[in-house]
């Protein structure tokens, strides 16, 4: 069944485009969305309502594009326009990916094959909160589309999908994988590895953040590196100071080591 945003456009999952064999394979949570700001006679209604599924995975945000996405979108014209969001409400932690996680690494978008938990977007609260307020009370009045996309889980990964992933995984030929936060580690390394921990800070107490370990996957012997999600990496938002100040320790000392 499909799942539909505000104003109409259809949801589709984000997966790695190029399948040639990769250095690293990059493991997030689930896919993130295009954000408009909504604004009817100049006034803004929301500053970044999601409408439309990202271009790629991990996209940049990248204006041009997301423009010309916000652009085919048609809204009734009594319902003012859509523009695109600020620059930090799209396609943060994409820079933060190739800035702050690959680059020190010496590596580049080119050498990644990257993967979520879930390869699709789900509306968090306060996405909730907005099309509750404002676009909801307009569904009947202009014949909008109900929003059906479903509310952020906090299951990401079931076994079914850690197999697609490990299938992934192998294809890619990566010799190194890098899991973003808590949540690759417990619902997708603990159901494929035997790994005595089960979050970054379990992970960081036995070993260092931004240690190295072997883990076997599937029969594979892959080196493994859990690191902060990119929100706490960016300080994008509300985030820990405590793995904000441990990345950039382990990305300057990365840097001077290139």
């Amino acid at each position: 069944m499909p799942y539909y945003f505000p104003f109409g456009q259809e949801l589709h999952p984000l997966v790695q485009e190029d399948k040639s064999p990769k250095k690293v394979f990059v493991l997030g949570v689930y896919a993130s969305a295009v954000h408009a700001r909504w604004k009817i006679g100049g006034q803004v209604v929301c500053q970044a309502l999601a409408v439309a599924s990202e271009p790629r995975i991990f996209w940049d945000g990248n204006e041009d594009e997301a423009r010309a996405i916000i652009g085919q979108i048609n809204i009734p014209k009594e319902l003012g326009y859509l523009e695109p969001a600020g620059k930090q409400l799209n396609g943060p932690s994409a820079k933060v990916l190739d800035e702050n996680i690959l680059a020190p690494l010496g590596f580049t978008r080119n050498d990644a094959w990257l993967c979520d938990c879930l390869p699709e977007t789900r509306i968090n609260p306060s996405q909730a909160k907005a099309i509750k307020d404002k676009y909801n009370p307009l569904i009947e009045q202009y014949h909008l589309n109900p929003v059906t996309i479903p509310a952020r889980p906090s299951a990401f990964c079931d076994k079914a999908r850690s197999i697609e992933i490990t299938e992934e995984l192998m294809q890619s030929e990566a010799e190194l994988l890098i899991l973003l936060g808590d949540i690759p580690i417990a619902q997708y390394l603990k159901k494929v590895a035997d790994i005595p921990y089960s979050t970054l800070g379990e992970y960081v107490d036995m070993y260092g953040y931004g240690t190295k370990t072997d883990v076997v996957i599937n029969g594979k012997t892959i080196e493994v590196l859990p690191l902060a999600h990119p929100r706490q990496i960016g300080a994008l938002g509300a985030h820990s100071e405590k793995w904000f100040l441990a990345h950039k320790e382990w990305e300057q000392g990365n840097k001077m080591r290139l």
